[in-house]
């Protein structure tokens, strides 16, 4: 490993810079707006099969992570430990266990975390390496302080709470748009009494509304300057790393005849947990496809099909794209989309997104493979990739949409398809499970479910596999989808079936919210709690 090049990392949309991996982790997003991406993808040692065999998660997560992480940034022991104190939180001792749903079918529960999402596999990392990075910093001299500010859909919210909640030097603002997320997600962040958290409701705003505001906050200079932003959305390269380690530990849990034969298929809005998988495979994890499960908010699914990258496919109007779209309000407690959204909203929130952050790291890839020449050297294959993004990146805010040509798709199609699903096939999927004779009743999540149809349409294109969903939720945090599709089976009871009592016991809990309008609302409250006029209380909780 001593002899692979240093491991540093690079925004995608340009500038020479580099950064070391604390400072990818720190600053989140790149000032010119690009995501950071490592310098090279290492090589996996050449025993790994065998002598990673037989390791715990952490274990594995240690051997992953430290491709990637050099010893100068976190020695060894250092790693391990916040390694271990991220899944000693887990309920399952293999973190992210596999259950069988079929012969060659399986679902590997990402959802034995604290907030019983994925996002915990992830975000509990983060919020350790946070408070490494800063104790270290401090304790050297410094008088650093982290201002976190993230985006969420649901379940991001919590995690990232639960992640960082009473971390010193740590402040944490969860947007989130309001009404738009589940009861069970809204009270996991709303009842922490942490003295450092704030959930921030964005009133009239969708998912991609909230992350516009992270992204406009992170590429103002002066305003991150001063508040130290850091970031815990799927922008922040730390979530990715951590999240390549579940698909080695899937791997390892197959049966060794099952195991070189595998395909993933991933329910995603936001694409992270799919990168991920992309990064396993580019690492050596033998795998053949993954396969993109998006619900009717489908930008991934029509890229994926027709090398377009469009926020929506009405026409657009005057080169803007049209305003339009509102829908009628669905499961879980959520409003209607606000008129100002194309976003649908559908029994599988989480993935209700128009514009998917982390498909710009794998554009960035997709540009070096079909516009650098063989001979360039990296770094001017690196600037011309960067230039080829930028320009697709410009033009897909300009017109709503970009065309990126038969090459690229075709080059996207050698690791990837995509299936779309609608929310009566994923009400139908949820049914279906729970009626399985050999392996059932199984009760799965809408986003669960999203990928299990998505599954059921790729058995048929791929025969002699074995295959592999990502089970992203677990399906209390969804009851109105749950219960709508299962109304029918007289044997169901989601409190006794379904339910957790630590979930049960939330919604009678104080909740604690701060409501706002807009971006200047939410700058508003940052620089109020910086000032000391607004303190987390209940009392103090409010409009803004």
């Amino acid at each position: 490993m001593s002899s692979q090049p240093e491991m540093r990392y690079f925004s995608t949309r340009g500038g020479d810079e580099t950064l070391s991996f604390e400072e990818a982790v720190l600053t989140g997003l790149a000032p010119n707006g690009g995501l950071y991406i490592p310098t090279h993808i290492p090589s996996l040692p050449s025993d790994w099969q065998t002598r990673w065999a037989t390791l715990s998660f952490p274990e594995l997560s240690h051997e992953i992570l430290s491709l990637f992480i050099p010893t100068d940034i976190i020695p060894t022991t250092d790693l391990k430990q916040i390694i271990d104190a991220s899944y000693s939180t887990f309920r399952s001792p293999l973190v992210t266990p596999l259950r069988q749903t079929g012969a060659d079918e399986y679902v590997m529960e990402l959802w034995h975390g604290p907030t019983w999402a994925f996002k915990d596999v992830a975000l509990q990392f983060l919020g350790n390496l946070f408070a490494y990075f800063l104790g270290r910093r401090n304790a050297a001299g410094a008088d650093e302080e982290l201002t976190v500010v993230g985006a969420t859909s649901g379940d991001t919210g919590s995690a990232a709470i639960y992640g960082l909640r009473s971390k010193p030097s740590i402040s944490i603002f969860i947007l989130y748009p309001d009404g738009r997320v589940s009861p069970i997600q809204l009270a996991q962040m709303a009842t922490v009494p942490d003295s450092n958290v704030y959930v921030v409701a964005v009133e009239n705003s969708d998912f991609d509304a909230c992350q516009s505001i992270v992204k406009t906050l992170f590429s103002d200079a002066d305003f991150n300057a001063k508040h130290r932003l850091g970031a815990i959305n799927s922008i922040n390269w730390a979530r990715i790393l951590a999240q390549i380690v579940y698909y080695f530990s899937a791997y390892f849990q197959l049966p060794s005849e099952k195991r070189d034969k595998v395909q993933f298929v991933v329910p995603t809005g936001n694409f992270g947990d799919i990168l991920a998988g992309w990064f396993a495979k580019k690492l050596g994890l033998p795998m053949r496809q993954l396969v993109v499960a998006t619900n009717e908010n489908d930008i991934l699914e029509r890229f994926f099909r027709t090398g377009r990258y469009a926020r929506e496919d009405a026409p657009e109007e005057n080169g803007q794209a049209p305003e339009t779209a509102a829908v009628n309000g669905s499961s879980d407690g959520q409003q209607a989309t606000p008129a100002h959204s194309a976003v649908k909203a559908t029994h599988s929130p989480a993935m209700d997104i128009l514009l998917s952050s982390n498909f710009e790291r794998l554009l960035w890839y997709l540009a070096h493979e079909t516009v650098v020449e063989a001979g360039e050297s990296p770094e001017a294959g690196r600037s011309k990739a960067q230039k080829t993004l930028n320009d697709w990146m410009s033009t897909l805010k300009r017109d709503g949409h970009v065309d990126l040509g038969e090459k690229v798709k075709a080059a996207a199609a050698k690791d990837f398809w995509a299936e779309r699903v609608s929310d009566d096939e994923t009400l139908a999927e949820i049914k279906r499970y729970y009626q399985l004779e050999q392996y059932g009743p199984y009760v799965v999540d809408p986003h669960t479910a999203v990928g299990l149809a998505a599954q059921a349409r790729s058995v048929k294109k791929s025969a002699d596999s074995t295959w592999v969903t990502l089970s992203t939720a677990h399906p209390a945090k969804f009851s109105s989808a749950v219960e709508l599709a299962l109304e029918s089976s007289s044997s169901f009871n989601f409190d006794r079936d379904v339910l957790p009592e630590e979930l049960r016991q939330l919604e009678s809990m104080e909740k604690r919210i701060f409501k706002v309008q807009g971006e200047q609302g939410v700058r508003d409250l940052i620089e109020q709690v910086k000032r000391g006029e607004v303190h987390p209380t209940k009392e103090h909780a409010g409009s803004i």
